[in-house]
């Protein structure tokens, strides 16, 4: 089953885990490390991510190293630009606003 992106960040340990191997390829045992939850866990957490095609994987001996697919949160990026124009429309209106009551100011 493929998973949808959102689906990805939407929990606050795979967000951490995106953000650990953002940083450097990481194997699983080298991320559980990170958390208060069992190895297992983190390997759930691994299988959505990779489900949802955020994460690369790397066999270097017998350990298999994680890394980001930055390409693919560029999908997150994109959905997120329609908010990020309407809200610098709406600082931008402010900032008239201010300017237009400061000048005015007697």
């Amino acid at each position: 089953m493929r998973r949808d992106i959102f689906q990805a960040i939407a929990d606050p340990t795979r967000r951490a885990i995106l953000t650990l191997i953002a940083a450097q390829a990481m194997t699983p045992n080298a991320l559980a490390e990170h958390f208060d939850t069992s190895r297992q866990a983190v390997s759930k957490h691994l299988k959505i991510l990779d489900e949802c095609g955020l994460l690369q994987q790397e066999q270097r001996g017998r350990e298999i190293y994680y890394q980001l697919e930055i390409d693919k949160m560029k999908e997150i990026d994109k959905w997120l630009e329609q908010f990020r124009k309407i809200w610098e429309a709406r600082f931008s209106q402010l900032d008239d606003l201010l300017d237009k009551l400061k000048n005015n100011k007697p």
